[in-house]
């Protein structure tokens, strides 16, 4: 007699997805991180999150402004760690948690992450948020429509795997970056791989 295989349970699957991810390698690596590097510009002309004072304009609720313009130049700029994180905080996890799952109203004139460890805290709870909500759609929830303005038609499953793939290219870049500070001459004194 054959055995039917188990159904699946795909909120877990989809957090499984991210959060091994998150887990053994993303959040890790972030580890250790500090002002210096994460307003690193690797090349001239790099977008970055700048103090107010010293930026030409730019979105931001605070004391900081992010690099931006929509459409992006072609070919898009370098981007920063700073501005990565800040991506990530707000445009990904953070206007997302607010649509879907009861977080605070967020965007790029909100105030942005000034620090690395700012960043880094905000990261965490963007994170804790999103897999919360996540965790708690169940079947009908991920079977149900997205709200994203123009993508009605996807399922909340598809926004799901977008969000993961968006945090997990990003988080992949911040980990090149990081690379590239830790053994680039002069821009890293205070660590260098092994």
């Amino acid at each position: 007699m054959v055995q039917s295989p188990s159904p699946i349970n795909w909120n877990a699957e989809l957090l499984d997805q991210l959060g091994w991810h998150w887990t053994a390698q993303a959040r890790p690596r972030l580890d250790g991180l500090v002002n210096e590097e994460y307003f690193w510009e690797p090349v001239d002309g790099a977008w970055n999150v700048r103090a107010r004072a010293a930026a030409e304009a730019g979105p931001g609720g605070n004391d900081y402004v992010i690099d931006w313009a929509f459409p992006p130049p072609e070919p898009p700029p370098v981007t920063t760690i700073a501005w990565r994180l800040t991506h990530l905080i707000v445009g990904v996890f953070g206007d997302r948690n607010a649509r879907y799952f009861g977080g605070p109203a967020v965007s790029y004139d909100s105030e942005l992450p000034g620090s690395a460890d700012e960043a880094l805290r905000r990261l965490d709870e963007g994170y804790r948020v999103w897999t919360e909500g996540v965790r708690g759609l169940g079947e009908a929830g991920l079977a149900g429509r997205c709200r994203e303005q123009g993508r009605e038609q996807l399922s909340m499953a598809a926004l799901v795997l977008h969000i993961h793939r968006e945090c997990i290219h990003h988080l992949a870049e911040v980990a090149l970056l990081r690379d590239l500070w830790a053994v680039i001459p002069g821009w890293a004194p205070l660590q260098r791989l092994p």
